[in-house]
């Protein structure tokens, strides 16, 4: 199955080199209007694919069934658009689109034309994530309490985007997946527009039913964090992508409730608890090979991508909701 990428500049050389990996693909075009950015694609690939740049000439052949979206946020909608209304199947960076109302019509247009179009949620496809859901899942964590995350770097600092945009996105893409889709019922965001039109550093809090989020997003940070604590009433993960080895710890603490009759006062209330702690073994998979992966079982099986539009846009009602109350 051929596919065409249109964008070679921060992204799109990886979503490059995974599709080139995957056997059952064909990376048939890589497509860019910066002539520079070709001529370091030409130089990994040689002639195993062709090169264009203008990306009307990727949607226009008949040739290429999928289309491969990595360019800035702000180009997304009409790229999208073309390619859907083209008959190509689309896979697309986060964030889907700049507005919820883009979002909704491309969806609208995929689903009139019965075609594939999955938003690049990298992190649901991370075999660590999953390993977090089975365990969610199977109620070894027990029920979900708090989520707290930190997803911090000095840079890469865009002006379409804010921090929270760019990178709140995949721990609410992860929040989404692990509550099967449960929605926030009280949003509160706070940020600064350091060196940038958009905001460079938020705090975002998130109230859900039964648990609560926290989400810090920054570009301007002297230490690059990736973590994310996932607390439940049994145990607790702690997920560090920084780290090399042990990204996953479980840890068995957790607190016990006191009551009855003639409790003394020292003992009332609540008990800590602490066990053991460990790493589970989880296989070494590439979590954007796993998305693109997935994208075409999608295509052939002619099936939704449960990464699509309607997460795409339970995310940004959530990211637009923030915005609001950020500005208010």
């Amino acid at each position: 199955m051929n596919i065409g990428l249109i964008g070679y500049g921060y992204w799109g050389p990886n979503v490059a080199k995974n599709a080139f990996n995957n056997k059952k693909l064909k990376l048939h075009t890589i497509c860019d209007k910066n002539q520079l950015r070709l001529n370091k694609a030409k130089e990994i690939y040689q002639q195993q694919c062709k090169y264009e740049s203008d990306y009307k000439t990727l949607i226009g052949n008949p040739e290429i069934k999928c289309i491969a979206i990595a360019v800035e946020t702000s180009s997304h909608y009409q790229i999208a658009k073309d390619a859907l209304l083209s008959g190509k199947h689309v896979y697309i960076e986060k964030p889907f689109t700049s507005t919820i109302e883009q979002a909704k019509e491309l969806d609208a247009i995929g689903k009139e034309k019965g075609l594939v179009i999955h938003v690049d949620h990298i992190m649901i496809f991370h075999p660590i994530i999953r390993k977090i859901k089975s365990l969610l899942d199977a109620g070894d964590l027990g029920d979900l309490i708090f989520i707290d995350s930190m997803r911090l770097n000095l840079g890469q600092i865009k002006k379409d985007v804010s921090a929270m945009w760019d990178l709140a996105v995949h721990d609410l893409a992860i929040i989404d997946y692990i509550s099967n889709g449960k929605i926030p019922h009280y949003i509160n965001a706070v940020g600064e527009k350091f060196y940038n039109p958009r905001e460079s550093l938020v705090f975002l809090t998130l109230r859900y039913e039964n648990f609560i989020a926290h989400i810090q997003s920054s570009w301007i940070s002297p230490l690059k964090e990736r973590r994310i604590i996932i607390a439940g009433t049994k145990k607790m993960a702690v997920y560090d992508d920084m780290k090399t080895t042990e990204k996953l710890m479980i840890y068995d603490k957790g607190v016990t409730v006191v009551s009855g009759e003639n409790i003394e006062y020292a003992d009332y209330v609540v008990k800590t608890r602490e066990g053991d702690v460990w790493s589970p073994f989880v296989p070494q998979e590439d979590a954007l090979f796993n998305s693109i992966e997935y994208f075409r079982d999608c295509v052939i099986k002619n099936m939704p991508s449960s990464s699509g539009p309607e997460q795409a846009i339970r995310l940004a009602n959530i990211l637009n909701n923030a915005d609001i109350n950020m500005n208010q």
